[in-house]
């Protein structure tokens, strides 16, 4: 390979000061494969086919056989027909040259032209991207092999931007350490406190680690992998972006990315059914600010309200509320002037742990947190749901950690709303936990459980959290 092909970056010790960043020398050697790559030569049918599919042209030549097409193509690489299937009356294939062979490929029509994965709205660029993906696979699989060897990642300017302020946030201390310790009480016994595992349990940073969400995307343009600074080659689906964070990358780049998203509040679309790191990474808050501002207003107005959680608000007021958040954010009015009856605010906070995409209680621990639930004896029955509390994501943990908080201090008002830690279990059981598998009947059978895990949550709050 050229010694250009193994570019480095100007300056691997980059400053985090973007007055001081130097951009990085991206790597050249693919794209320039990409253009020498052959390019697409049909070979036209010299008479009409009647049998010929609306949707191919005159590269279309019916029924021949492997050789006769191979005969054709010899005339140029890259030169290509579609000959319908001898063997298989009624399949297509596409005939390409490629070098010294012809290669036959199955072809498929759904509306867009496609072999594989990728879909294409024309045979020609199905054939572009085809022959671009040959070419550089077949002149730089050894360079392609050791390509992710040396990545420009750690020294790309915003990378180190957000780690200084991932460092910065945490000598602050605007995440919370969680130290889950049990204490001798009246509810728990003595064997139970005893326990190291739940006496003196270690401290756990909510340092709110989040993988990317790549998607594949189509680049218009040439576009650089933002991993390995390679070419991104291709017509489309060259490689994937994250749609939080708007990473680009090679998709065998992608499973070397550390697990660091700083979601851009620009591509947050909604807040509502929002996954819940991805939301309080992008609103750098410790949870969802939809939980803090409707148990503030609760806790301002409603903690005497009869029924509190177990009565519904209009169903029609509580999406004006959700349309309010996803348009609004933090700034939503969901104050007595905007909505007086507070079960509408509670309406709207229930509707939001619903829609998670992602449960407050993971779906991979929800069964663990059954099995808990079952445990016959009661000192056995809470450590297993502080070791399952202790399993789950950061940014989950603090949001239940504070819910329950709440709930709690809902209960000592029971006298007048009416709504034992027992009732709010029932309320919020099916809201924080739901099966994997979304059956009815599972969920039906697990409903005891659920109910269960949030009320002893509820009860047990103080030294479960």
């Amino acid at each position: 390979m050229a010694a250009s092909s193994n570019s480095s970056l100007s300056g691997s010790s980059l400053s985090s000061d973007p007055e001081d960043y130097q951009p990085p020398i991206w790597k050249s050697y693919l794209y320039q494969l990409q253009q020498e790559a052959p390019r697409p030569k049909r070979i036209v049918c010299p008479q009409e086919i009647e049998t010929r599919p609306k949707y191919y042209g005159r590269e279309f030549h019916g029924m021949i056989s492997r050789e006769y097409a191979d005969e054709l193509l010899r005339a140029a690489d890259g030169s290509y027909l579609i000959r319908e299937s001898q063997r298989q009356p009624g399949s297509h294939t596409l005939a390409l040259r490629f070098g010294p062979q012809t290669l036959n490929y199955r072809l498929f029509y759904d509306g867009k032209h496609f072999v594989a994965e990728k879909r294409f709205e024309s045979v020609h660029d199905l054939v572009t991207d085809a022959l671009i993906t040959l070419y550089i696979e077949t002149k730089a699989a050894e360079y392609i092999a050791k390509m992710t060897a040396n990545p420009i990642y750690e020294h790309l300017g915003y990378t180190s931007l957000l780690k200084d302020k991932l460092v910065h946030r945490l000598s602050r201390g605007r995440t919370e350490s969680r130290r889950v310790a049990f204490v001798r009480d009246e509810r728990i016994s003595s064997s139970l406190a005893r326990r190291g595992a739940l006496t003196d349990a270690a401290e756990k940073q909510c340092s709110y680690e989040k993988i990317h969400n790549f998607k594949v995307h189509t680049f218009r343009g040439p576009h650089w992998c933002e991993y390995c600074a390679n070419f991104m080659w291709g017509l489309i689906a060259q490689g994937v972006r994250c749609s939080d964070c708007g990473l680009n990358v090679h998709k065998q780049c992608s499973k070397l990315v550390p697990s660091d998203c700083q979601p851009d509040l620009r591509r947050i679309k909604k807040v509502f059914s929002c996954d819940l790191t991805t939301l309080v990474k992008a609103h750098n808050t410790p949870r969802p600010m939809v939980v803090d501002l409707c148990i503030r207003e609760i806790e301002l107005r409603g903690m005497k309200s009869e029924g509190l959680y177990r009565v519904s608000g209009f169903s029609e007021h509580v999406e004006d509320v959700r349309l309010a958040f996803d348009r609004e954010g933090e700034k939503a009015d969901i104050s007595a002037g905007a909505y007086s009856d507070i079960n509408i605010i509670a309406g709207a906070l229930k509707l939001y742990l619903r829609d998670l995409p992602i449960p407050v209680i993971t779906f991979d621990l929800y069964p663990k947190f059954i099995q808990a639930a079952k445990i016959p004896n009661a000192e056995c029955r809470l450590e297993a749901i502080h070791e399952g509390l202790l399993l789950l994501p950061p940014a989950h943990y603090e949001t239940l950690r504070y819910l329950m908080a709440h709930l709690k201090r809902v209960t000592t008002f029971e006298k007048d709303n009416l709504m034992s830690s027992e009732n709010l279990g029932i309320v919020f059981g099916p809201t924080l936990m739901q099966p994997p598998e979304q059956n009815a009947l599972t969920t039906l059978n697990d409903m005891r459980q659920q109910k269960l895990v949030v009320q002893l949550m509820i009860d047990h709050e103080d030294v479960l959290f």
